[in-house]
């Protein structure tokens, strides 16, 4: 019903820069919240990111004053713009679409922060 392809994901070094997109299609109407997420090897799933269907935006302290969530209403895409990477940065990085009670996951992209 709706889908989510994530992009952007790769290598970079610490303190480097990389954006990610997360382009939305289907049976989208409505307003909707968009999410970020991150999972590192060996840790939970973790919110890092929030852009409510109001504008607002919400960030994990892990990623405050770094990362950047956005939107392009008419494209249905959401972008994180990630500054200032860090080693722990590195894990696969899934957005969900929410509306309501329901939700939809990408498949998640590999970021790596590594020299």
């Amino acid at each position: 019903q709706v889908q989510l392809v994530e992009s952007g994901g790769g290598l970079k070094q610490p303190g480097g820069s990389l954006r990610l997109s997360c382009a939305a299609s289907g049976s989208i109407f409505g307003t909707y919240t968009m999410n970020w997420y991150r999972q590192a090897t060996g840790k939970e799933r973790e919110l890092i990111a929030t852009r409510h269907s109001g504008g607002t935006t919400t960030y994990a302290d892990s990623v405050k004053g770094r990362f950047t969530i956005s939107r392009v209403n008419a494209q249905n895409t959401v972008y994180l713009q990630m500054n200032a990477l860090r080693p722990e940065d590195a894990a696969v990085y899934c957005c969900r679409l929410q509306q309501g009670e329901v939700g939809y996951w990408g498949q998640g992209a590999q970021v790596i922060v590594a020299t």
